[in-house]
């Protein structure tokens, strides 16, 4: 049984439109402009900035304090889990995939309790045998060492396994680096590495694991 290895944010889920919700709703009860929203999506490098850095950047921003402050640190910690949803054709590729024999596992850079919390939150549990979390697993995307976790937790070798990912060095550089091949979402963005390619380029998820079930 080959393994199909799946990113979470911006892959399985689609962070980006949780997050501009938040910012949406965030300004908007500030009376703040689209402009503030497109400042918040920016600063907020696709969840890449640490949330301390980005809350005390917010908190400059739009001059606020007090009981403020702490329902930001609490909004940005708990990573608008809410506002996630799944795209109905995720878990119909899962469940295609693995009925061809795949066992899809989740590898996701994060903390656990948030990355956790959306698995559960959108079902997903019941569409994967399982995942590993970098704060967890003690490594992170892009070394090699999270992906053999991730094998040895499906009982199965990464020889043969596929990669699935939106991030250029974290997903698809750390499946070069452990020797699988890979799928990048591109979300409208051209590929610029130059040290490593994905096998495959797909719009979404459902289309990746569609490509790496079907061949």
């Amino acid at each position: 049984m080959p393994l199909l290895l799946l990113d979470l944010d911006n892959t399985l889920l689609d962070r980006a439109a949780a997050f501009r919700s938040w910012a949406e709703d965030f300004a908007g009860g500030l009376d703040g402009s689209d402009a503030d929203v497109a400042w918040l999506i920016e600063a907020d490098r696709d969840g890449y900035e640490p949330r301390e850095a980005f809350a005390r950047a917010i908190l400059e921003r739009f001059g606020l304090g007090g009981t403020a402050a702490i329902r930001l640190a609490d909004d940005l910690h708990r990573g608008m889990v809410d506002r996630m949803t799944l795209d109905p054709e995720v878990p119909r590729a899962l469940t295609q995939a693995r009925d061809a024999g795949w066992v899809p596992v989740v590898v996701t850079n994060g903390t656990t309790e948030q990355q956790e919390r959306k698995i559960r939150h959108t079902g997903l549990e019941s569409s994967v045998a399982g995942w590993v979390v970098s704060e967890s697993a003690g490594v992170a995307k892009p070394d090699r060492r999270i992906f053999d976790l991730a094998a040895r937790s499906a009982g199965l070798p990464l020889l043969g396994a596929w990669m699935v990912g939106d991030s250029g060095p974290a997903d698809i550089g750390g499946a070069h680096r452990a020797g699988i091949a890979s799928v990048w979402l591109h979300r409208g963005r051209s590929w610029t590495e130059t040290a490593f390619a994905p096998s495959a380029i797909a719009d979404d998820c459902a289309g990746a694991i569609d490509h790496i079930v079907t061949g």
